[in-house]
Protein backbone atom coordinates (compact mmCIF):
# COMPACT_ATOMS: atom_id res chain seq x y z
CA UNK A 1 0.00 0.00 0.00
CA UNK A 2 1.64 3.28 -1.10
CA UNK A 3 1.93 6.18 1.27
CA UNK A 4 -0.46 8.94 0.37
CA UNK A 5 0.56 12.52 0.85
CA UNK A 6 -2.27 14.94 1.40
CA UNK A 7 -1.62 18.23 -0.33
CA UNK A 8 -3.22 21.49 0.64
CA UNK A 9 -5.11 23.54 -1.89
CA UNK A 10 -2.27 26.07 -1.86
CA UNK A 11 0.24 23.34 -2.73
CA UNK A 12 -1.93 22.15 -5.62
CA UNK A 13 -2.38 25.66 -7.01
CA UNK A 14 1.31 26.53 -6.65
CA UNK A 15 2.30 23.22 -8.23
CA UNK A 16 -0.06 23.65 -11.18
CA UNK A 17 1.05 27.22 -11.88
CA UNK A 18 4.72 26.24 -11.56
CA UNK A 19 4.28 23.26 -13.89
CA UNK A 20 2.55 25.34 -16.56
CA UNK A 21 5.20 28.06 -16.34
CA UNK A 22 8.03 25.51 -16.47
CA UNK A 23 6.53 23.71 -19.47
CA UNK A 24 6.06 26.98 -21.34
CA UNK A 25 9.61 28.07 -20.58
CA UNK A 26 11.03 24.71 -21.66
CA UNK A 27 9.14 24.88 -24.95
CA UNK A 28 10.46 28.37 -25.60
CA UNK A 29 14.01 27.26 -24.83
CA UNK A 30 13.71 24.31 -27.22
CA UNK A 31 12.25 26.55 -29.90
CA UNK A 32 15.00 29.16 -29.56
CA UNK A 33 17.74 26.53 -29.51
CA UNK A 34 16.28 24.72 -32.50
CA UNK A 35 15.98 28.01 -34.40
CA UNK A 36 19.62 28.84 -33.65
CA UNK A 37 20.92 25.38 -34.56
CA UNK A 38 18.73 24.48 -37.53
CA UNK A 39 17.66 27.86 -38.90
CA UNK A 40 13.93 27.22 -38.54
CA UNK A 41 11.37 26.57 -35.83
CA UNK A 42 11.00 23.02 -34.50
CA UNK A 43 8.73 20.92 -36.70
CA UNK A 44 5.49 19.45 -35.44
CA UNK A 45 3.65 16.41 -36.74
CA UNK A 46 0.74 18.52 -37.98
CA UNK A 47 3.04 20.86 -39.90
CA UNK A 48 1.85 21.00 -43.52
CA UNK A 49 5.38 21.63 -44.83
CA UNK A 50 6.21 18.47 -46.78
CA UNK A 51 9.98 18.98 -46.82
CA UNK A 52 10.50 18.01 -43.18
CA UNK A 53 11.86 14.51 -42.55
CA UNK A 54 9.98 12.27 -40.15
CA UNK A 55 13.14 11.76 -38.08
CA UNK A 56 13.43 15.51 -37.54
CA UNK A 57 9.86 15.63 -36.24
CA UNK A 58 10.56 12.71 -33.89
CA UNK A 59 13.79 14.28 -32.58
CA UNK A 60 12.04 17.62 -31.98
CA UNK A 61 9.16 15.90 -30.17
CA UNK A 62 11.49 13.78 -28.02
CA UNK A 63 13.67 16.75 -27.09
CA UNK A 64 10.68 18.92 -26.25
CA UNK A 65 9.01 16.16 -24.25
CA UNK A 66 12.13 15.37 -22.26
CA UNK A 67 12.86 18.99 -21.37
CA UNK A 68 9.25 19.72 -20.47
CA UNK A 69 9.16 16.65 -18.21
CA UNK A 70 12.38 17.65 -16.43
CA UNK A 71 11.18 21.24 -16.04
CA UNK A 72 7.87 20.03 -14.56
CA UNK A 73 9.69 17.82 -12.04
CA UNK A 74 11.94 20.67 -10.96
CA UNK A 75 9.00 23.08 -10.73
CA UNK A 76 6.90 20.56 -8.81
CA UNK A 77 9.64 19.94 -6.27
CA UNK A 78 10.18 23.66 -5.82
CA UNK A 79 6.45 24.28 -5.47
CA UNK A 80 6.22 21.57 -2.82
CA UNK A 81 8.96 23.27 -0.82
CA UNK A 82 7.28 26.67 -1.14
CA UNK A 83 3.91 25.25 -0.12
CA UNK A 84 5.51 23.52 2.89
CA UNK A 85 7.03 26.84 3.99
CA UNK A 86 3.66 28.56 3.62
CA UNK A 87 1.92 25.84 5.63
CA UNK A 88 4.63 25.97 8.30
CA UNK A 89 4.31 29.73 8.64
CA UNK A 90 0.50 29.44 8.90
CA UNK A 91 0.68 26.82 11.63
CA UNK A 92 3.35 28.77 13.53
CA UNK A 93 1.22 31.92 13.59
Amino acid sequence: MPDTVKQSTAAKVIGTVAAIAAATLAQRIVSAGWQAARGHKPPVAEDPEAGIAFTEVVVAAALTGALVAVARVIAGRGATQVAARIEASRSAA
